[in-house]
């Protein structure tokens, strides 16, 4: 990958490795959410996707995902104009998205996989999964998203 990439290449302009280097690994986009439909408040749930693993916070199927799950998003350059207000706050295609840097503890930033964890911004730990809370329960399971 280039050197400090996303500062100076437009996502558009990212290889593939580097697009998905943009992951920082903390699990929250993989949170079932409700969105007021008059708002497009999005709130997030602890209830994940049945495919998140709680201790990596990461895909247990990400090659396979839309097929096992056709809702998720797949996140592309293009695609972000219509999904970024569906992402987490500190998320960094979404940073990345509205013009503002990746934070100080982003992978690509520390050098270091776990530093997301350590800062508090990842779910690792805080999730349930999706197939143990009925739909119309996940209002109860609504949190603040970690790291705001």
């Amino acid at each position: 990958m280039r050197e400090r990439f996303w500062e100076r290449i437009p996502p558009e302009k990212m290889t593939g490795e580097e697009w998905e280097a943009l992951c920082d690994g903390c699990g929250k986009c993989c949170l079932n959410k409700l969105e007021d439909e008059d708002t497009q408040e999005v709130a997030l749930t602890r209830v994940a996707c049945r495919l998140l693993d709680d201790q990596t916070c990461r895909c247990g199927q990400y090659e396979i995902r839309k097929t096992l799950v056709p809702e998720c998003i797949q996140l592309t350059p293009g695609t972000m104009k219509d999904v970024a207000y569906f992402m987490p706050e500190t998320c960094a295609y979404r940073l990345l998205h509205e013009g503002r840097p990746l934070k100080y503890w982003h992978p690509l930033v520390s050098g270091d996989p776990e530093s997301v964890h350590a800062a508090g911004i990842s779910v690792r730990g805080l999730t349930v999964p999706e197939f143990e809370v009925p739909e119309e329960e996940w209002e109860d399971y609504i949190i603040e998203e970690p790291g705001t």
